[in-house]
């Protein structure tokens, strides 16, 4: 069929994919007839939301008919306490993909490049290549982000570098010492945005905490969320910290109300619920490291994660994923990310990862998949 509307889209658009979620649980069900489904796909958090945030989010609803605080100052008055930072160092999003599709309309245009690790968040890719930037990869090193070679990859055309730490979907992270060396390479005309989406599960004892190293004299954004860790997912809540002249600028590109105020209210009760953030960093501890040793018997290779997934080499990808189907188990097939081979499996609940293994294990000795 031809497409009407093309010369109506901007050029830069035109060959771009839609990004593909995790399979939802509805879907399973109506396609398959069961009633009990493991979810083990979208790096959700297993024990859902603090009962805080619930609670927070529940009177917020009460003033549905209102339109929210358009500046989320409560919000980010607490997070700048947290992070030692002023708000006006702060921007809230639709969640942190709003805030990286914010920084990359504000720096990247045709004729610009963008410095990007293979693999990553695909979300990465499709922001820049919808702004007309040209996307250099760097490929991983042994499933890790090479800061290095990103640095040296960094050309007179390129006005923004996108990493993430933890990395997704390898779940590996980088160091301070090699964060620092990186600041130090990249010119200060270059951006970079840190996504940490997955930083309050990390627990290697260097681990960086991005809001530390912003400065006002250098454009680095760092980049969180409320969906992983704190469970809001289905709330749409994120947040960057940055310097306060880039951020006078992202906040000229928000769109208002942005950040709906049920979110804000639900992400300010998070953050001050320590105690369940606490027991979810356990309970995916505990998990991870289940999963670690669950691979490490079956002699797959795995690549050891300081996020709350881990993935699994298993030879063919998508089929181990649809046999995992017929049983009940969603994981994340993750060809998109150009890891055919790989599965990317969420840590879930001592039952739901009972269920997995029990499932996964069948599948693979049906010999369909082996590596």
């Amino acid at each position: 069929m031809t497409d009407r509307f093309r010369q109506l889209v901007s050029p830069f658009v035109h060959d771009l994919s839609p990004y593909v979620p995790g399979k939802p649980l509805e879907d399973l069900a109506r396609e398959k007839g069961l009633a009990h489904i493991v979810k083990l796909a979208s790096n959700e958090n297993p024990l859902g939301p603090s009962p805080r945030a619930v609670e927070a989010a529940r009177s917020a609803l009460e003033a549905a008919h209102r339109y929210p605080d358009g500046y989320g100052r409560a919000l980010k008055e607490a997070l700048a306490r947290r992070w030692g930072v002023g708000p006006e160092n702060l921007v809230l999003g639709n969640g942190s993909s709003e805030v990286i599709e914010m920084v990359v309309r504000l720096v990247v245009r045709p004729g610009r490049s963008v410095v990007l690790a293979s693999p990553s968040f695909s979300i990465y890719e499709l922001t820049v290549r919808a702004q007309g930037g040209e996307v250099v990869w760097v490929p991983l090193q042994d499933h890790r982000v090479d800061l290095g070679a990103v640095a040296a990859a960094v050309r007179p055309d390129t006005s923004l570098v996108i990493l993430g730490n933890p990395n997704n979907p390898t779940g590996t992270a980088f160091g301070a010492g090699e964060w620092e060396r990186f600041l130090e390479r990249v010119p200060s005309s270059v951006a970079v945005i840190l996504d940490e989406a997955y930083a309050e599960y990390a627990d290697a004892p260097d681990f960086p905490q991005g809001p530390r190293y912003v400065d006002p004299s250098r454009p680095l954004v760092v980049v969180r969320t409320f969906s992983k860790a704190y469970g809001l997912a289905l709330l749409r809540i994120g947040y960057a910290v940055g310097p306060p002249g880039l951020v006078d600028y992202l906040n000229r590109l928000r769109l208002p109300f942005n950040a709906n105020g049920v979110a804000q209210a639900a992400a300010l009760a998070a953050l001050a619920d320590g105690e369940h953030l606490r027991r979810s960093r356990q309970v995916n501890r505990r998990g991870r490291e289940r999963l670690h040793r669950l691979f490490g018997r079956m002699g797959l290779e795995h690549v050891p994660s300081q996020a709350n997934f881990v993935a699994v080499k298993v030879g063919d990808g998508d089929g181990v994923y649809r046999r995992l189907l017929d049983h009940g188990v969603i994981v994340r097939s993750i060809r998109g990310f150009g890891m055919p081979e790989w599965l990317r499996v969420t840590v879930g609940l001592p039952e739901e990862l009972d269920r997995f293994e029990a499932a996964f294990q069948a599948v693979m000795a049906e010999g369909i998949a082996r590596p």
